[in-house]
C-alpha cells in the first residue's frame, strides 16, 4: 500500500493537564493501528497554560482543585482514580495524589518550542518525558535544573537547554502561539487540530481518534 501524505496535527496542551496525557496516548495508539493503512501524522506540540498565574512555589493539587472547581476531597480522590485508570489504558503510570503539586509551565513550553526549533522529530519525546517527570515522578517541572535534565534524557544538549531557560528566548514566540490558539477558539485542552480544519477535543480513547483520522485521511485523499 502506498503511504498517504502525513496528516498535520497540532496538539494543543499543557504539561499540567492529565487529560492531555490520556489524549496524546490515545492519539498515538490510533496512529499505531493506522500504520497498516498508510496513515501517518506529523505532530507538533502547541502551548496552552491552564494556570498561567500560578505562583513560583506552585500549589498543592487538592487545594488547587478545591479552589478552582469547588471539589471536595472525596470528589478529587474519585476523579484521580478515574484518571489513573484511563491513563493506564494508554500505558501511562499516573501517580497523582493529594500531595501532588501544580507548577507554572511557561518555561516548559519555552523548552518545547526550542525543541521543535532544534530537532522537531524529538519534540514529542520531550513532551512525554515532561509528562512522566510531573505525573509519574512528581518532579518540579518549573525548575530549570529538572527541565534541562529531562531534555538531556531524550537527547537534547543540556547546556544549550540551560542557556535557553536562563534567557528570555522564545518568550514572545510562546506568548504569540498561546494567543493564536485562543483566538481560534481553543479554551480547553487537549485540543487536537488536524490539517488546520478539524478539531477533536478532550482525552478521547484511541477508537475515537482512529475513526476520525481514517475519515479525515480519506477526505484529504479525495481533494
Amino acid at each position: 500500500m502506498t503511504d498517504k501524505a502525513p496528516l498535520k496535527i497540532d496538539f494543543v496542551s499543557d504539561v499540567m493537564c492529565p487529560w492531555c496525557v490520556i489524549g496524546l496516548g490515545g492519539l498515538n495508539q490510533a496512529l499505531d493501528k493506522l500504520k497498516a493503512e498508510g496513515i501517518s501524522a506529523d505532530i507538533t506540540c502547541q502551548p496552552f497554560e491552564l494556570n498561567p498565574q500560578i505562583a513560583i512555589e506552585g500549589e498543592n493539587l487538592g487545594e488547587h482543585i478545591q479552589r478552582k472547581y469547588g471539589s471536595t476531597p472525596e470528589q478529587s480522590a474519585a476523579n484521580r482514580a478515574m484518571i489513573r485508570e484511563r491513563a493506564a489504558e494508554v500505558g501511562f503510570d499516573m501517580q497523582m495524589s493529594e500531595h501532588s503539586r501544580m507548577w507554572n509551565t511557561f518555561d516548559a513550553h519555552r523548552l518545547l518550542h526550542w525543541a521543535h526549533e532544534t530537532a522537531p522529530e524529538r519534540q514529542l519525546a520531550l513532551k512525554m518525558a515532561l509528562f512522566t517527570a510531573h505525573f509519574t515522578l512528581g518532579r518540579n517541572i518549573s525548575d530549570a535544573g529538572i527541565l534541562t535534565e529531562v531534555a538531556q534524557s531524550v537527547g537534547f544538549d543540556r547546556a544549550e537547554a540551560a542557556e535557553v531557560l536562563a534567557s528570555s528566548r522564545y518568550v514572545t514566540e510562546v506568548r504569540a502561539s498561546e494567543q493564536l490558539w485562543q483566538s481560534r477558539g481553543i479554551t480547553s485542552v487537549p485540543a487536537v487540530v488536524i490539517n488546520d480544519q478539524y478539531l477533536i477535543s478532550g482525552g478521547q480513547p484511541a477508537s475515537v481518534f482512529e475513526n476520525a483520522l481514517r475519515q479525515i485521511s480519506g477526505e484529504t485523499a479525495q481533494v
